[in-house]
């Protein structure tokens, strides 16, 4: 995921099969929130991209509690 300095840009790289594909979107108005790195790699969930392409402020997202079952497998 890269941004442009206005943070109006943003390309994604995404492997495929057979080689790498681009998406690009450009905003007429507003900006991206460019997520705060997390070290060497970051990894988004594709929740996360989602809300970033929305633009959906991330600091303001509250996520509810469910259940998760535990597995037979302790």
């Amino acid at each position: 995921m890269f941004f442009n300095r206005r943070a109006t840009h943003i390309k994604l790289l995404q492997w495929q099969q057979d080689g790498f594909a681009i998406y690009y979107k450009r905003l007429e108005k507003g900006t991206f929130e460019i997520p705060k790195p997390g070290g060497v790699q970051s990894s988004l969930t594709s929740t996360q991209l989602m809300l970033i392409l929305q633009g959906i402020q991330m600091d303001k997202v509250q996520y509810r509690r469910r259940y998760f079952r535990q597995s037979a497998d302790h």
